[in-house]
């Protein structure tokens, strides 16, 4: 290849030759990542203004999801309600912002049964990663609450289903303790049914 040619050119005969070979060339992989996905000060900031203050605690917890999970393509800001005996419902609905435009209104319940106890009211700011399109959230995701780590009032918990991780950071009011299994179904319109 001409080491002189025009780095538009360069780029193309770069990403047709790793397409030929079905390989995406490192330096060009990690110029993508970055256009289309957030970086840890954007979310931070954007968690901030969404929660309306920043806590030591939220700083970390966003900064273990990124050590963890890496760069988000995308989060969910949005609030929620969850009471539990046993046996527990969460509804919430919030809005899907996309890294590389678009979005879309998001819905969500699910019903868990554990050793678990409470009710909580919170805001909550999901991570979203490798999220294809905002169409692909609209599914049940496995959650497991008990697996949550909590830093001076914020919480995040794992959800995951084939290759797309969510990172729900809930900050709220309300007392729940214990360990559930169960699911949370992410839809397209409200319901009140949590199946």
């Amino acid at each position: 290849m001409n080491e002189n040619a025009h780095p538009d050119r360069r780029e193309l005969l770069l990403r047709l030759g790793a397409a030929g070979l079905g390989l995406a060339p490192l330096g060009l992989q990690a110029k993508e990542d970055g256009k289309n996905t957030y970086d840890e000060e954007s979310i931070l900031k954007a968690a901030t203004d969404f929660f309306g203050n920043t806590t030591e605690g939220l700083a970390k917890v966003i900064e273990k999801a990124f050590k963890e999970q890496g760069r988000p393509n995308a989060y969910i800001k949005g609030e929620e309600a969850s009471a539990a005996l046993t046996i527990g419902l969460r509804y919430g609905e919030g809005q899907l912002v996309m890294k590389g435009g678009g979005g879309a209104r998001v819905f969500w319940a699910g019903p868990s049964i554990g050793f678990d106890a409470g009710a909580n009211a919170s805001k909550v700011f999901t991570l979203v990663y490798r999220l294809p399109n905002s169409a692909a959230i609209y599914q049940r995701f496995p959650a497991v609450d008990g697996s949550a780590y909590y830093v001076g009032g914020a919480g995040i918990n794992y959800q995951r289903l084939d290759n797309i991780t969510l990172a729900p950071i809930r900050l709220g009011v309300g007392l729940r303790a214990g360990v559930s299994l169960g699911y949370v179904h992410y839809r397209r319109e409200k319901s009140f049914n949590p199946f």
